[in-house]
């Protein structure tokens, strides 16, 4: 073997030891399954639901720990709703039962798997381009001065107080009615710009201006209003639910604001009118994920440089980076160029403290594993389990310790087992329990994720078994709904 060769599969190992070594023991760790691209479309519940296990499996297996399931694209819904018809995406007809509840399903699956399940919403978009007809039930065919249409498409007009108390009505009715984890939007705000057309808010303006001289001000206190209502209504319902966004990946480029960042392109503030770092400041949103879907050393919109920008700014609550499968893939390492941007990204991201994980876009990306993109995650930077990130500003209040724990033979081979820990609210409830290995001499060291043998939602786990020759110390904690993580109980194990 030439040497070339040999230094290059030795580097590739120093880099994967070293990645694994950083691996922190709380990451979030998401993957965005959409609907909108019709891969579901006309599936019936079994075909879509093997499907959806095959992409979980996988996924699991890459150490993705959240879901972010898309299950409202053009008010419509994916889930049982009192408001809105059943979603083209699953049949093909909007309004036409599909005979399951996929939001139901993917929660006790993803649940399954030790996985959040994030519901994701687009709040304003009423109508894509492919809708051919709306279904009776859907809000335009009652309500339909409440809707405008831009670049082709149907959109609430933001401008309405109506608009935003149904929207919150929408989201009331998700989070009250299933067990989701968070509530999620991303970037479609207001449209995004098309050229030589005018979105048409005038009438709304005039009417309910509330003294704002420039329309633009309006339109940015028309979404954060939006924003900190669905925050608020997401609080009342369930204290312990999440409320993230993912915006675009630009805020303001510096030339619009000298503490935006060195980029030249489409801007949250100033054309979605989405004001991010408002929100971020204010705790109205829980969590931010940026769409940082550019390369590193692109010309408009540097990876690198956004990517460091968002880690000063948007501190004030947990940052996760929105990273794109394909794009990364396809762009090389600007100091390797025989090998892509994953490596790169990776580094830079675990290397800015402000940033507390990533989330992939998009789920099946990953699964087809371009660029050996899911075996880097499996082998390399998801090589051991995480927690999600603590979120001490919804809570910090740790569950009890899990009671009777001990070790027991069944018909499958030897059994960890434990009972739940007492609780007196939803708030102090045990939901998942981690548990760690250790050798029996071996030092307890619960922040080095490598002995993390699973996460999982039962009250049991089966052992290996290697009769004479184990020898572990097993310690068992407890996680409640927001992962606070209960004090360690130990049990030494010999089989």
């Amino acid at each position: 073997m030439k040497i070339k060769t040999l230094l290059a599969i030795a580097a590739l190992l120093m880099g994967m030891v070293s990645a694994v070594a950083q691996a922190p023991k709380r990451e979030f760790r998401g993957a965005w399954i959409q609907c909108v691209n019709g891969q579901f479309q006309g599936m019936d519940a079994k075909t879509m639901q093997t499907t959806l296990v095959a992409q979980l499996d996988t996924l699991k297996k890459a150490g993705i720990n959240a879901i972010i399931f898309q299950v409202r694209a053009e008010a419509d819904a994916l889930y049982r709703s009192k408001h809105e018809p059943w979603s083209r995406f699953l049949t093909g007809t909007q309004g036409k039962n599909p005979g399951w509840d996929p939001l139901q399903w993917m929660i006790d699956e993803c649940h399954k798997r030790g996985m959040e399940l994030h519901a994701w919403i687009n709040p304003y978009r009423a109508k894509t381009k492919g809708t051919a007809v709306l279904s009776p039930q859907h809000p335009y065919n009652q309500f339909p001065e409440r809707f405008v249409t831009y670049a082709g498409q149907l959109y609430f007009n933001p401008g309405l107080p109506e608009n935003r108390k149904y929207i919150c009505q929408i989201v009331r009715d998700i989070v009250t009615n299933y067990d989701i984890d968070a509530l999620h939007m991303d970037d479609y705000f207001y449209p995004y710009p098309n050229p030589g057309e005018t979105f048409p808010d005038g009438n709304a303006f005039a009417q309910y201006g509330r003294g704002y001289a420039d329309k633009n001000d309006w339109r940015r206190d028309n979404v954060n209003t939006l924003i900190q209502e669905i925050h608020d209504v997401v609080r009342e319902c369930k204290p312990w639910v999440k409320f993230g966004v993912s915006p675009f990946g630009i805020y303001r480029n510096k030339k619009s604001d000298p503490n935006g960042s060195e980029t030249n392109g489409l801007q949250n503030y100033d054309d979605l009118y989405a004001d991010v770092l408002k929100w971020v400041n204010n705790g109205w949103v829980d969590y931010n994920i940026p769409q940082v879907y550019w390369e590193i050393g692109h010309k408009a919109a540097d990876y690198d440089t956004l990517v460091r920008w968002w880690a000063q700014h948007s501190s004030a609550r947990p940052l996760f980076i929105g990273q794109d499968v394909m794009r990364t893939v396809k762009a090389a390492d600007l100091k390797n160029p025989k090998v892509h941007q994953m490596s790169a990204k990776m580094k830079l991201q675990r290397a800015l403290p402000g940033i507390q994980g990533s989330c992939q876009w998009y789920a099946s990306a990953v699964v087809d594993n371009p660029g050996n993109y899911r075996t880097l995650l499996e082998k390399n930077y998801h090589r051991y389990p995480a927690l999600q990130p603590s979120m001490p500003f919804m809570d910090d209040k740790a569950p009890g310790k899990v009671r009777k724990l001990k070790m027991m033979w069944t018909f499958q081979g030897p059994v960890l087992a434990w009972k739940e820990p007492k609780a007196k609210t939803e708030m102090d409830k045990a939901v998942q329990y981690v548990v760690y290995r250790f050798d029996k001499d071996e030092a307890v060291d619960l922040e080095d994720p490598s002995h993390i043998v699973e996460i999982t939602r039962e009250n049991f786990i089966l052992l290996p078994y290697e009769e004479g020759k184990v020898k572990y110390r097993y310690v068992v904690t407890a996680l409640d709904r927001l992962h606070n993580e209960s004090k360690a109980v130990k049990k030494n194990v010999k089989l």
